[in-house]
């Protein structure tokens, strides 16, 4: 193996402290840069002399251009995530979004880096016409006044800047949107540690009995879940061999039903519930799953079901639910 050097912006984040943990066991040298304003850099910190922290945010371009020197890839990944963001701070999202692809691209000019990946999202579909969903289906921003828009727009951007610029001043691009990727310290505000955490409680205050649990719609609207390992074993293998101007989607295509993601949390805890149905919000899709043909060209399969991976994510919030209310 060659050793080459990284940069991995949004690097102390749940999915990039995954990948730059990852290219530290491969034996590369790697630079990461955040501001741990979302992240956290305790992902990291048994790897403090193995890799390099830049403290800095993506929009400050000095910052940027700083921590691009010297590196032969950049892997951006830094954006505002969780989806109380989009509604709340839309204007927020796009601002770290777009600053921050302009600083990265210019960056890379600037001194040569000739290897970009960009992260983009299964968000820039919304709701797909097609599930399975692959690469070519039409990407959409249903309503403008939607605010959860606003992470799909500044990633269809991202998207469009890094493939525009890739054609005449870098040797290879590539893009990668996640597919609702899970795992132990991903953050409090997902649909699976929301679940884990609020049927936590409520086992512990309602010890006997049916337990009633409150939802977003039905139960019938569905997503494919990929656990972490899963996501960086993927995303390895389009940085090392994803074909220049082209698009991967990183998930696993096994569709859930938020019913049946139910039934797991509660198998965890053995107890009996029933579900309430409440109001979806609003452009929050029915259905997503991707088509990961592409990637499984790659010599990419995912190898934890949900099933497996849910119990050690559960055990982890229980934990640390625990010792912060303690």
């Amino acid at each position: 193996m060659v050793e080459k050097s990284y940069l991995v912006t949004g690097g102390s984040g749940f999915l990039g402290a995954a990948l730059a943990r990852r290219l530290v066991e491969m034996g590369h040298r790697v630079r990461v840069l955040d501001n741990d304003w979302r992240g956290s850099r305790e992902r990291l910190s048994d790897l403090v002399y193995d890799l390099e922290f830049v403290e800095a945010d993506i929009r400050d371009a000095r910052a940027v251009d700083d921590a691009v020197k010297e590196v032969d890839t950049v892997v951006h990944m830094a954006f505002v995530n969780g989806t109380a963001f989009f509604y709340e701070q839309p204007d927020l999202v796009l601002d770290v979004g777009v600053k921050g692809i302009v600083n990265v691209i210019d960056a890379c000019r600037r001194h040569d880096v000739g290897n970009l990946a960009v992260a983009s999202s299964s968000e820039v579909y919304n709701e797909p016409w097609k599930v399975p969903t692959d690469e070519s289906v039409p990407l959409t921003i249903p309503d403008p006044l939607n605010p959860r828009y606003s992470y799909s727009a500044g990633k269809l951007i991202s998207e469009i800047m890094a493939l525009n610029s890739g054609r005449a001043h870098f040797d290879r691009v590539v893009v990668f949107r996640p597919h609702n990727v899970y795992g132990p310290d991903m953050g409090w505000h997902h649909v699976i540690p929301e679940f884990v955490t609020r049927a936590s409680r409520l086992v512990e205050t309602q010890p006997e009995g049916k337990i009633e649990f409150q939802i977003q719609g039905d139960g019938r609207e569905s997503r494919a879940f990929v656990h972490v390992e899963d996501f960086t074993d993927g995303l390895v293998r389009v940085i090392e061999k994803g074909e220049h101007l082209q698009i991967y989607h990183i998930g696993n295509d096994e569709e859930t039903r938020i019913d049946e993601l139910v039934r797991h949390v509660f198998a965890y805890f053995g107890r009996d519930y029933k579900i309430v149905p409440g109001k979806r919000a609003a452009g929050s899709p029915t259905r997503r799953c991707p088509d990961i043909g592409k990637l499984r060209k790659l010599g990419f399969a995912p190898g934890i079901p949900l099933k497996n991976g849910i119990k050690g994510v559960i055990d982890w919030y229980c934990k640390y639910q625990q010792a912060n209310e303690a």
